[in-house]
């Protein structure tokens, strides 16, 4: 009998470790998707307001993840 190891591809997502910190990239980037998709239902010729504020709705709820996330900032008031 043959021992086959199976190797993952290249395309694989690569696992992200589950500590329990949302990354505040990915949070400001869901965020962002969520209301550009908001915007695309609002300026279609009939627009999908149901649509439009169910991603708003997405998009605040990520903002509040964000505001809420363990992020270090600095309050020195310097750029």
């Amino acid at each position: 009998m043959n021992n086959v190891t199976t190797l993952a591809s290249r395309s694989a997502a690569p696992t992200t470790p589950t500590t329990g910190t949302p990354d505040p990239i990915q949070l400001h980037a869901a965020a962002h998707n969520a209301l550009a998709m908001a915007l695309h239902y609002l300026r279609q010729p009939q627009a999908n307001v149901p649509g439009a504020s169910r991603k708003a709705v997405q998009a605040l709820a990520a903002l509040r993840s964000l505001g809420s996330a363990d992020v270090c900032t600095t309050t020195s008031g310097r750029a």
